[in-house]
């Protein structure tokens, strides 16, 4: 079976695109906050629908800062992707995806460990050079580890409904 040029092509952008995602978890799980420049662009924005608040911030700086305040917390933190769908316009330069995702925590304050679960609904874009860009993130919560309660106990949330088409 030939593959054609197109499909090699998404192929290279996918894979391209997923680096991204895999750099940004590998960031937070360091706490590298200086690296969120390397793959967010200076006006990326994060929107974050926390079940119980929402909040945004704009550029890596706040990203970061806000994250890094977060997780000040929690002794142990790891980042991990579940599962992501990548959809490419490989003409307009532009990737959509919606990635679920799971932190592993545990707490400065009593050692215990903690779970929440979310996704991100990201849009990235592609520079002249054709390195992706994070470009605007919308994040929501959908089951974390109820504080306090037993580890067990998870809180849940709606998981939104979001076309990708609309990032």
């Amino acid at each position: 079976m030939a593959i054609d040029d197109r499909r090699l092509a998404e192929t290279v952008e996918y894979v391209a695109v997923r680096r991204v995602q895999d750099r940004y978890a590998d960031v937070v799980t360091r706490r590298a906050w200086a690296e969120l420049h390397e793959i967010m662009q200076p006006g990326c924005t994060l929107s974050l629908d926390l079940g119980d608040r929402q909040l945004s911030f704009d550029g890596p700086g706040a990203i970061g800062e806000f994250i890094g305040g977060q997780l000040e917390q929690f002794s142990f933190f790891e980042f991990v992707i579940l599962n992501t769908v990548v959809e490419l316009d490989l003409d307009a330069g532009v990737a959509r995806s919606r990635m679920f995702m799971q932190e592993l925590r545990q707490n400065v304050s009593d050692g215990r460990r903690t779970n929440a679960f979310g996704v991100y609904h990201d849009r990235f874009e592609q520079d002249a050079d054709g390195r992706w860009w994070f470009a605007r993130r919308r994040y929501a919560s959908f089951s974390r580890t109820q504080v306090p309660g037993p580890e067990h106990e998870q809180v849940v949330f709606d998981l939104p409904q979001i076309e990708l088409r609309s990032l």
